[in-house]
């Protein structure tokens, strides 16, 4: 005889779809699309988002749950767990970038061609902008060539990222 789930365990479960559920309307409106949801919970999750009221939003997020025990929920918490790797990185490649920024700015005219060696290739814009800030006259030329460095070592950290998970 095969025992049924008790109360407890079911509630369990409903709960964990809500939370699941809930997480969904933390995401942009271009994300949810990219994730194949069932119409009636891509609804109820882009409804979710234009709620202000606490009580509203509680009732809509139970909702959200209710739909969830109907849908697949393994390829919604794929998705999602992808999203939260691609954030993870993107917030690694910005720290690397701030790293490298300091880096380049510090007193060791080295780092340049060590940079250049991890991303894999010269790039010029980011060697005469480096020159720039040491030979800038005043405090507000440096921060404005300091802000320029850190976008083109984002740019070439984000490429390089995204051919290495290409390569992969």
């Amino acid at each position: 005889m095969i025992a049924k789930p008790s109360k407890s365990a079911l509630k369990r479960e409903y709960q964990a779809l809500q939370v699941l559920g809930e997480q969904l309307i933390d995401l942009t409106a271009e994300q949810l699309r990219r994730i194949d949801l069932p119409e009636s919970l891509l609804d109820a999750v882009l409804a979710a988002k234009a709620i202000t009221a606490h009580g509203a939003m509680r009732r809509q997020k139970q909702l959200i749950g209710k739909i969830m025990r109907a849908a697949d929920a393994e390829p919604i918490k794929a998705a999602l767990e992808a999203l939260g790797s691609s954030d993870r990185k993107s917030k690694q490649v910005f720290h690397q970038a701030e790293e490298w920024r300091e880096r380049l700015t510090g007193d060791d005219r080295d780092d340049l061609d060590e940079y250049f060696l991890l991303v894999g290739h010269r790039n010029e814009i980011l060697a005469e902008l480096v020159a720039n800030w040491f030979s800038a006259p005043g405090d507000d030329a440096r921060r404005l060539v300091r802000r320029k460095i850190f976008r083109e070592i984002h740019k070439d950290l984000t490429s390089k990222m995204q051919s290495t998970a290409l390569s992969i």
